[in-house]
């Protein structure tokens, strides 16, 4: 579920010398599964565990999740990195802002899941975003496009060369193709 890097574990097991016997660390997500969700560790003090948290060993202490986090932190990375810029721990959680699908999942939820994961956070550098509508009988994607996407004049390049090429790529024998229903009109939402 959560990999440490043998440099973060060392990290922690030093942080954890200087605290009281048994103390763990939390891994957490909050909002969760939300475009506003944040990873974060802190100490757990023995007495601070639930019965629903997950423990996961590693060298020398306890990481503990709770429940509503553990879905959002499938495949999540903590690495504690030294340059000559100085010392600093890293956790990359790619699902915390998105639950990740099963493998068995429908089409439509794994091409939306892909959406949502890696092509919704690129739009948001412009206020845009899509979502897909519906999956026709003959494998193609309708989306929407929403924020500074509707009427924006690089629409049918983000759709075509970026959007269709992904999933196409990602889905191949699957999907067939995208189409955008949106009813692009320029407003001040706009991004030019």
């Amino acid at each position: 579920m959560i990999t440490i890097s043998e440099q973060a574990q060392l990290h922690f097991a030093k942080l954890l010398s200087k605290q009281p016997a048994g103390t763990n660390i939390r891994v957490f997500v909050v909002n969760p599964g939300t475009a506003q969700a944040e990873c974060g560790v802190s100490y757990c003090p023995p007495d601070a565990v639930e019965d629903t948290d997950l423990t996961l060993n590693f060298n020398g202490f306890n990481a503990v999740v709770d429940a509503e986090s553990q879905p959002f932190l499938v495949d999540a990375d903590i690495d504690f990195v030294t340059d000559q810029m100085g010392s600093q721990l890293t956790l990359k959680a790619p699902n915390a802002k998105v639950r990740k699908v099963s493998d068995d999942a429908s089409l439509m939820e794994r091409v939306q899941y892909v959406i949502d994961s890696e092509i919704n956070p690129q739009l948001a550098n412009h206020g845009g975003r899509v979502s897909v509508m519906e999956l026709t009988k003959d494998g193609v994607a309708i989306l929407q496009f929403g924020g500074g996407c509707n009427g924006c004049s690089q629409v049918d390049l983000t759709l075509k060369e970026g959007i269709e090429k992904e999933l196409l790529n990602r889905f191949s024998g699957e999907l067939n193709g995208v189409r955008d229903i949106t009813e692009h009109q320029r407003g001040e939402h706009s991004y030019y």
